[in-house]
């Protein structure tokens, strides 16, 4: 499986980015996001998001990100954007000169929850891979894009055939920074079958 550059599509296009065979760079806008609901009670759903189609129930893509952001909630990462209620994210959310957030969004049918822990704010650099068991999913994160550790796992109810999955970055507040994202890989399913309990027997 190759990763087709060519392939991807916007869903909300950016008015700043550069797109080549081996590097995408995206600009952000002020007031920019993806949150539905849950705490907050707001709605927020005009993050510039870039992917790709496929309908194969197993696989995983990597990405590196840097980055140059600034300001709370500045964020990049890795996503899986199936419309404004079903969607999945994973990425680093700065918060201010000590600290930013490693951390991950799961939407089902309008509603996100937010899985974080804090890292310092000197990393402008993460990889990141999804993998696709199915409707279920993983999300891990990697320093040197060789040694990966699991983030999330979970399950998307309306991921049941063809799914869009790729790369986004916002801005929520009034800010604006540079995301690059290289190293862009799609192959095979590095998630692993589990081992331990076996199934509960359907009845």
């Amino acid at each position: 499986m190759m990763f087709d550059i060519n392939a991807l599509k916007w869903t909300r296009e950016p008015a700043s980015y550069t797109v080549s065979e081996d590097q995408i760079e995206i600009v952000t806008k002020p007031h920019t996001d993806l949150w539905q609901r849950t705490y907050y009670h707001f709605r927020n759903d005009n993050a510039p998001v870039l992917q790709l189609k496929t309908t194969k129930k197993y696989f995983s893509f990597t990405v590196k990100t840097s980055f140059d952001s600034k300001h709370r909630f500045d964020q990049c990462g890795i996503v899986m954007y199936l419309d404004s209620d079903n969607w999945l994210k994973g990425s680093i959310e700065y918060e201010n000169e000590e600290f930013q957030h490693l951390g991950s969004v799961v939407t089902n049918h309008g509603y996100s929850d937010w899985a974080t822990t804090a890292i310092s704010a000197e990393i402008k650099e993460m990889w990141y891979r999804l993998s696709r068991r199915e409707d279920d999913f993983c999300i891990e994160c990697s320093l040197d894009g060789s040694n990966f550790s699991q983030m999330r796992i979970c399950h998307m109810l309306e991921a049941k055939e063809e799914i869009s999955f790729g790369i986004y970055a916002c801005s929520p507040e009034d800010s604006s920074f540079k995301a690059t994202f290289t190293d862009m890989e799609l192959g095979e399913c590095q998630w692993l079958a589990h081992d331990g309990q076996q199934p509960d027997e359907e009845e």
